[in-house]
């Protein structure tokens, strides 16, 4: 089909540049409106990555700032250009715009250094300052001193010094725009310098978001509401509107109706049914039916459903802390993929430094993150005691759901041909074919599943929930795969049910660790697994649901360090 409408353009994030060559844009103007009139100081919004962020910042610099007085004929035609009051606003405030979302540097002195650059970078735009007696000499000298060897302490009092600067010379306070506000601290939870940075942030954002009598109004966007206790202490002028706020639902990211339209416009009409099947599912307040933008865009532009937005950049952090969680994490995380939902108690504020043992801290992570989203929550003013809000989680989209797929696939990358043969093994109940090949995926990975900060050493549930989640995806079209079930008297490991039980096996499996004061070999703990899933009759739901009993199998997995042995009943 011949598309059709706007040209789109492709990772265009500069708001004049999409209105003057009328590419494709969707009016998002009504963000001005309902962010000016809010009266806020100072904002902070949390939404994923690729969901129009950086050129709704933009937008808003366009619109207030005096470096572009004259020139509201690129609003003409959109929503905001409506109002009189609006367009008698345009290009009337002073603004210092900036980002951070370049900042991913791999150490604090790095990091800062990148920083110090957009600071000086910043100085040079106004320096037209220094011009007349507008500021003191003491001043001066601090303007001229604000270079890439200036000390920190000048460093973090940047913003707020430029901010009474620039007031004094147009005699109104200014608007900050900081948009990817949390991108270095992101990579310096990964790279290990989060505390170096949190005490340099913490300086800088209090100099200019919290003692600033020079500020009329801030906004901040990033992925993450980073925690309070970690950058905005005392900040109490702080408006957070993270994924269940109702401000701003509809000003990032696309609607169903906007979507709809579009594929209209571009000759895509009758894709709207896959279109919804792929990308719809995110949630923002009270508001359902919200697609990522960028999903939209490349599929506006290609004609080709396929995952775009779960691909745009590494998502290392999050494969990090699910390969690396424990096992029950890992056993929520398995009945997400299966599309079950998850009921958790969270606290929306990301705690970087908890990341590692705190699973909360986690689907905190993966729902600002976009990967999961909040069917129902506990509203904290209705908890009869000091409790956190529950939340009901759900992976959000197909596209989503195919991202997590692929990366515990990755998992096992480098010991595709042997964990494909183990299956293949499994399926057919060759016990010394399955020892062999699971032998060699355990030496190859075991190490790969643990974060290696204990001093006792691995744990082996950290590589076996991980292998049965690399079941889960590679089953799916054949088997349901459960793990840590109620069953017959007890609880089993993992249980393969076959959705045609005439044709495919069922499975059991009982994974125990080797202790020398219970067992004298690695293979008598394997018996004594089996043992577990006899006494325990595990293969009571695989008979009700029409297995042959000669049809079932069951293992007993041991575990000593990197050592596997498996018994077949």
């Amino acid at each position: 089909m011949q598309k059709k409408g706007r040209t789109v353009g492709i990772g265009i994030q500069d708001f004049e540049d999409i209105i003057k060559e009328n590419y494709f844009y969707v009016d998002k103007t009504d963000f001005i409106r309902e962010w000016w009139e809010s009266g806020d100081n100072v904002t902070l919004i949390a939404r994923p990555r690729r969901f129009g962020k950086t050129l709704n910042m933009s937008m808003l610099n366009h619109f207030f700032s005096i470096e572009y007085a004259g020139k509201g004929e690129i609003f003409e035609g959109l929503s905001i250009w409506k109002e009189e009051k609006y367009r008698t606003l345009q290009g009337t405030c002073p603004v210092i715009n900036l980002s951070f979302a370049n900042i991913k540097e791999k150490n604090f002195e790095d990091t800062k250094q990148k920083i110090y650059q957009i600071l000086v970078d910043l100085y040079a735009q106004n320096s037209f300052l220094l011009e007349g007696n507008l500021l003191y000499d003491t001043e001066k000298q601090y303007f001229r001193g604000i270079t890439m060897d200036m000390k920190e302490t000048d460093a973090t009092s940047a913003l707020h010094n430029l901010s009474k600067f620039l007031c004094r010379y147009y005699g109104q306070k200014v608007i900050i725009l900081l948009d990817e506000y949390d991108t270095p601290m992101q990579e310096a939870y990964v790279k290990g310098f989060w505390e170096d940075l949190v005490s340099f942030t913490r300086s800088m954002f209090n100099a200019a978001f919290k003692t600033n009598p020079y500020l009329a109004r801030a906004v901040m966007t990033g992925i993450t509401r980073v925690s309070k206790e970690s950058i905005f202490s005392d900040l109490n002028n702080l408006k957070v509107v993270t994924t269940t706020s109702d401000e701003y639902a509809t000003a990032f990211g696309f609607t169903e109706e906007e979507v709809f339209a579009a594929l209209e416009e571009c000759g895509f009409g009758e894709e709207k049914v896959r279109v919804k099947e792929w990308y719809d599912g995110f949630i923002f307040g009270s508001h359902a039916d919200i697609y990522n933008p960028w999903s939209i865009i490349n599929f506006l532009d290609t004609g080709v459903i396929t995952t775009y937005w779960a691909n745009t950049s590494s998502n290392s952090l999050v494969g990090k802390l699910i390969r690396e969680g424990n096992d029950s994490m890992k056993i929520q995380f398995g009945e997400l993929l299966q599309g079950n939902h998850l009921h958790v108690p969270m606290d929306e504020q990301i705690v970087y430094n908890q990341l590692d043992d705190n699973e909360e801290a986690i689907w905190s992570l993966l729902l600002a993150s976009g990967y999961l989203k909040v069917l129902a929550y506990d509203n904290p003013a209705d908890l009869e005691y000091e409790d956190e809000a529950c939340y009901e989680l759900a992976i959000t989209n197909r596209e989503v759901r195919l991202m997590f797929k692929g990366m515990v696939r990755s998992w096992f990358k480098k010991t595709n041909k042997d964990y494909n043969a183990f299956i293949k093994a499994m399926l057919i109940g060759n016990q010394k074919a399955m020892n062999v090949y699971m032998n060699r995926v355990a030496l190859t990975i075991f190490s790969y599943f643990d974060t290696g900060k204990r001093p006792t050493g691995a744990e082996p549930e950290r590589f076996y929930h991980g292998f049965v989640l690399g079941l889960m995806v590679e089953l799916q079209r054949d088997y349901i795969v459960t793990s840590n079930r109620e069953s017959g008297f007890g609880r089993y490991d993992v249980m393969l049910e076959p959705k045609n039980p005439k044709e495919n096996p069922g499975v059991l499996i009982e994974f125990k660790v080797y202790d020398e004061e219970e067992e004298q070999t690695l293979q008598d703990t394997a018996k004594s697994a089996l043992a577990q899933i006899e006494e325990k009759q595990y293969a009571a739901n695989l008979l009700a649901k029409g297995v042959a009993e000669e049809k079932i199998y069951k293992y007993g997995f041991a575990f000593e360090g990197k050592k596997v042995w498996i018994e077949k009943a």
